[in-house]
């Protein structure tokens, strides 16, 4: 019996030891709010700002602060300043969790996640177990908007992809379609895989692809595309001006070179003369950086005006995009918020806004809208770098 009443007794201290311990783990794990003490809304980035992708989180940098800075000397968002902070990620996602970790300690409630979609997929993950919301204006993968606190200002690969298939179909006569993609890279096979499920049956698909991130020739890709009057190339800006120079006797002139928007940025690589390419470079996009009228155009003027042209691209059109976005969405949300909502807090406040009715309009499209799943709804267009639009 006392042998009985001790195993008893042993039981009811071990239930009470892992309540207390669960309790103690609870506390502890209680959400602090490091915005409890900000002025301002804080938004946080991550991109790179050097390195060989320098010129696509330069450029969101630039057109953000420049938002941020209009936003400010207008009163700013409900009489409340916004504060924005980004940190260099090089492009490389192990640099990610450093960045993140310093801005939501730091204060930030609200993200524009990172620039380039491999650092954004670690960035989705640290900002998901926080409960962060995040709006990345160029990060394309679709699953950087797998959790329900991410959405993007930019096309989503697949959609990238089946857009670009969809503007073949419909527009270029060549049956035969080559495609040069980078098979390491998220980016690169995200939007071939899309592009290629959705490409016609009657069209022939010429495929070649390269791994890492600098390549000696291209020369026995160039011999596999040769023949092929249009080529899709869904790659960044710097393997994609290397094939163009190395390929500009060996392609036929009257061929066409269309991409996506890791294209954006191919007429500023130094030494890289695209006016001097027989070929058309091409690319889906969403903002025209020659639009002579609206709001694109204005956008161009004041950029232009406060940083030059050397960055002037999409990447940067859609962070203003995201800036201004984030402003009307606080706005319909009114008191609900202030500079020290929780991030947490402002992520579901701010979810609900954009899961519901919530329509805006920029520089990158009119009554642009999100799907419940973080995906953006605006129109595309074909942008060509080195000929008339």
């Amino acid at each position: 019996m006392k042998t009985a009443t001790k195993r008893i007794f042993a039981a009811l201290l071990v239930v009470a030891l892992s309540v207390g311990c669960c309790l103690a783990l609870a506390s502890c794990n209680k959400e602090e709010n490091f915005a409890a003490k900000n002025t301002e809304f804080y938004i946080g980035a991550s991109g790179p700002l050097t390195g060989g992708a320098a010129v696509y989180g330069q450029a969101v940098m630039n057109a953000a602060t420049m938002a941020v800075e209009e936003i400010n000397a207008a009163g700013g968002v409900n009489g409340i300043r916004i504060k924005f902070k980004m940190m260099d990620d090089k492009h490389d996602p192990s640099n990610v969790s450093t960045n993140y970790t310093t801005l939501y300690e730091d204060g930030m409630q609200i993200s524009l996640g990172c620039v380039t979609t491999g650092p954004c997929k670690e960035w989705k993950k640290l900002s998901e177990e926080d409960g962060v919301f995040f709006i990345t204006p160029s990060a394309s993968a679709d699953i950087i908007v797998e959790y329900d606190n991410a959405y993007q200002m930019c096309f989503a690969d697949a959609k990238q992809g089946s857009t670009a298939a969809k503007y073949v179909n419909e527009n270029v006569d060549e049956t035969l379609i080559g495609v040069l993609y980078k098979s390491d890279d998220a980016y690169s096979s995200g939007i071939f895989d899309n592009f290629k499920s959705t490409l016609s049956k009657d069209k022939t698909l010429v495929e070649a692809s390269f791994t890492g991130d600098t390549v000696a020739s291209f020369s026995s890709q160039i011999a596999k595309l040769k023949d092929c009057k249009f080529i899709f190339m869904p790659i960044y800006y710097g393997p994609a001006s290397q094939f163009i120079q190395e390929a500009k006797n060996d392609v036929s002139a009257d061929a066409v070179y269309y991409g996506c928007d890791g294209l954006d940025g191919i007429d500023t690589v130094e030494g890289f003369d695209v006016n001097a390419v027989p070929q058309e470079i091409s690319y889906l996009s969403h903002f025209n950086s020659n639009a002579t009228s609206g709001p694109a155009k204005t956008f161009i003027d004041k950029y232009t005006e406060k940083y030059g042209t050397d960055t002037l691209n999409q990447f940067g059109a859609s962070a203003y995009d995201c800036i201004y976005a984030i402003k009307a969405a606080i706005e319909a949300l009114g008191n609900k918020v202030n500079a020290t909502t929780s991030a947490s807090d402002f992520c579901d406040a701010l979810k609900g806004v954009f899961q519901g009715d919530f329509t805006f309009s920029g520089v990158t499209g009119a009554n642009i809208t999100w799907d419940k799943d973080g995906f953006v709804n605006k129109d595309a267009i074909k942008y060509s770098v080195n000929r008339a639009n």
